[in-house]
């Protein structure tokens, strides 16, 4: 598998985005909150799938498929870090370049389980109020790979 974060990875999609932190329908959404993230994320895409298609909006989703034989998985992520607590961009694009990295080395340990739980779509929000390290932050993203389904 590489270790490669692509463009195709990143969740642009203004629907997928709305239905990942629209709070009514979250029968479909779940969430995981390991400090300091909260993550939330979609295992089925196949209902969004259909109102996407109706609509002309483009959904960049990765197609990860390796030479291990190994099914084709396809996931998108977001990454989201508050400017009420960290003003500078400079200290947000620090943070989301770290998870961006944490995210990159460790999505094998998502990959590995099965398809029927490997989340299509993940948003991953940063509620820390300070920048955390690089250690702090992969040691969390390698739980919140545990923890999901």
């Amino acid at each position: 598998m590489k270790f490669t974060f692509k463009k195709s990875e990143r969740l642009s999609s203004k629907k997928v985005i709305d239905r990942l932190f629209d709070r009514k329908g979250s029968e479909k959404i779940n969430s995981v909150f390991l400090y300091p993230f909260r993550v939330s994320y979609i295992l089925d895409d196949a209902s969004l799938t259909s109102v996407i298609k109706s609509t002309d909006v483009d959904v960049d989703i990765i197609t990860e498929s390796s030479t291990e034989n190994t099914p084709t998985i396809n996931t998108a992520i977001l990454i989201s870090v508050s400017k009420r607590y960290f003003k500078h961009a400079v200290d947000r694009n620090l943070i989301k370049r770290r998870t961006r990295e944490a995210y990159r080395l460790n999505k094998h340990l998502l990959m590995e389980k099965p398809s029927s739980q490997i989340p299509a779509y993940i948003a991953f929000v940063y509620i820390a109020k300070t920048i955390e390290d690089y250690a702090k932050i992969e040691k969390s993203m390698k739980a919140i790979f545990k923890k999901m389904v």
